[in-house]
């Protein structure tokens, strides 16, 4: 059989998607990442593709461990989510979808920085379709912005890698660090993608504005290939394991006390990448297994999460906490699925979470985080909260909103049976995860310390919630305006710049008139020389030719002393 690189039959998939309707279009998009799949598993282990592009060396495939799971993943992500959304009838997210999913893996088979950079701006590119796709003003303007930050994080990437080329006289995509300042520029790129603290609000601007499909593409992609290459080019940058401890706590407010429960997953989704940051930074074996773990596990459970929401929106056309309730009346599949994506992404035992993110805590133990580790166990306690209980209790449970609806249509019910099967059969058998991993080390999720602590954690999170919630101190749902960082740049920075813009007016109003009265001095001087009766003119007297000419040397004899 014939192998191509991996992007290369969803580019192709996307043109025939946009050429077809009905059976034929639904068929080549289940085919395809079954066949990439395949396609994937028959590539040979050492497979590579080079070539030279104007004395410089690329390398646009490059088969490895770390790259092949990323793969796998982005396969199984795209096929979830062409299952979930396979009742649109929509060419635009349909193509979208899938030139991402191709650029996605593109960039995690990219060997070298070029090739990375050119996919990573087609997943900027191709992506924000999905959020413009629901067609609201509200998600245009969070696609535009959306579609800034992504340009911004590119521009930055692209300096990065010119200036590791002219420094290192080389653009493999290997370990960049920090000595140059280069890979700052590099790092802070990836950064801006990974949703570092302060650099975060794209996400959870634009995520909860897409349609209910294409959020659960948007969760699976562009985040993960910022983890990616973190994983690659920086692992053991100490200073990372102080950002993504950060990550991992401040989301956890903000999901607290917001409406929009698609909202408080943005944040969940925040916080999670905060645990895997944490890992890249320790840079143990140990901790970069525990993060690309993580990573894979935390895109089929949050993918979970965000479909049920998803169709809990697709079916009530309602999404705030306040709205809901009540609904595991009419959804008892949907919030049975919701409740196996919350119990993974809160790290029970059994579930794909406990399994991932128990390495990331053993090897901040292990490296001598002591204090990391109780961060990290606090942020956990945090998850339970905001999205193990809060999201399916106020959703399903809670008061009785009065709203009943079905279940959601098959597919959409598929795609989260998929996702809830994977979720409890990672869990129970980690062996496979675990083989598939980056390195070969020897760990052991179900011992009895990790076990029990982890229960504690559970038990007494969910007694806080249930005495805080009777006590009537826990955030009630309302509706209304939660400030974050993105405020200072959206609100606050074009106010202090207004007296800029307001100087610049003025010197624009300034030079209009001076220009407008130069252009009138002109016209009347030409008039005055060339007119009817003018200086130059046939008609003009002696008397007048000698007073303009004394004029004119009084006023060169003026200029020339001045």
């Amino acid at each position: 059989m014939i192998t191509l690189p991996p992007f290369a039959l969803f580019f192709a998939a996307a043109l025939a998607v946009a050429l077809t309707r009905g059976l034929p279009r639904n068929l080549v998009l289940l085919a395809t990442p079954a066949l990439g799949a395949l396609n994937l598993w028959l590539l040979p282990a050492d497979a590579a593709w080079s070539l030279q592009l104007l004395g410089m060396d690329l390398e646009p495939l490059r088969i490895d461990r770390m790259s092949t799971l990323f793969g796998y993943l982005f396969h199984i992500a795209a096929l979830i989510g062409i299952v979930y959304a396979l009742h649109v009838r929509d060419t635009l997210q349909q193509v979208s979808a899938l030139l991402y999913a191709g650029s996605a893996l593109g960039a995690v088979f990219a060997g070298d920085l070029l090739s990375f950079f050119l996919f990573w701006e087609a997943m900027a590119v191709t992506s924000v379709f999905l959020v413009w796709a629901r067609r609201s003003p509200a998600a245009y303007s969070a696609g535009v912005r959306y579609l800034v930050i992504q340009v911004i994080s590119g521009l930055l990437l692209l300096v990065g890698l010119m200036l590791h080329w002219r420094a290192t006289g080389s653009l493999a995509f290997e370990y960049i660090g920090t000595e140059g300042g280069y890979g700052w520029l590099i790092l802070v790129a990836l950064g801006l993608k990974a949703a570092f603290p302060l650099l975060h609000s794209w996400l959870v601007d634009a995520y909860p504005e897409a349609t209910p499909t294409g959020t659960v593409f948007l969760s699976a992609f562009t985040t993960k290939v910022a983890i990616y290459a973190l994983a690659r080019g920086f692992p053991g940058t100490e200073w990372l394991v102080y950002v993504g401890a950060t990550m991992a706590c401040f989301p956890i407010f903000f999901a607290v006390v917001e409406n929009d429960l698609r909202r408080v997953l943005a944040y969940s989704l925040v916080n999670q990448l905060g645990f895997m940051v944490v890992g890249i930074g320790i840079g143990s074996q140990l901790a970069i297994n525990g993060a690309v773990a993580h990573a894979f596990t935390d895109v089929i459970f949050k993918g979970l999460l965000f479909m049920s929401m998803g169709a809990v929106l697709h079916m009530t056309g309602r999404i705030n906490g306040s709205e809901l309730g009540g609904l595991y009346k009419t959804m008892p599949r949907t919030a049975v699925l919701c409740i196996v994506g919350a119990a993974s992404i809160s790290a029970f035992p059994l579930f794909s979470g406990f399994v991932s993110k128990s390495m990331i805590m053993s090897a901040a133990l292990k490296e001598h985080y002591n204090g990391i580790w109780l961060v990290l166990l606090f942020a956990s306690a945090g998850v339970f909260h905001h999205a193990g209980i809060k999201i399916p209790y106020f959703a399903f449970f809670a008061h009785d909103s009065g709203i009943r609806v079905s279940d959601p249509p098959l597919n959409m019910q598929l795609a989260m049976l998929i996702a809830a099967t994977l979720c409890i059969g990672i869990g129970v058998f980690p062996g496979v995860l675990y083989s598939a991993l980056p390195f070969d080390v020897a760990y052991t999720p179900y011992d009895v310390t990790h076990v029990l602590t982890q229960l504690q954690l559970l038990l007494f999170s969910a007694l806080a919630f249930v005495w805080l919630n009777k006590q009537g101190l826990y955030p009630p749902e309302l509706n209304a305006v939660h400030l974050d960082v993105d405020w200072s740049y959206r609100r606050l920075l074009p106010r202090l710049a207004q007296p800029v813009f307001r100087g610049v007016a003025r010197a624009d109003r300034g030079l209009r008139q001076l220009g407008r009265g130069a252009v009138a001095g002109t016209v009347f001087l030409a008039r005055q020389l060339h007119g009817p009766g003018g200086v130059l003119s046939r008609q003009a007297g002696t008397g007048t030719m000698v007073t303009w000419v004394v004029l004119l040397l009084a006023i060169y004899l003026l200029l020339s002393f001045s």
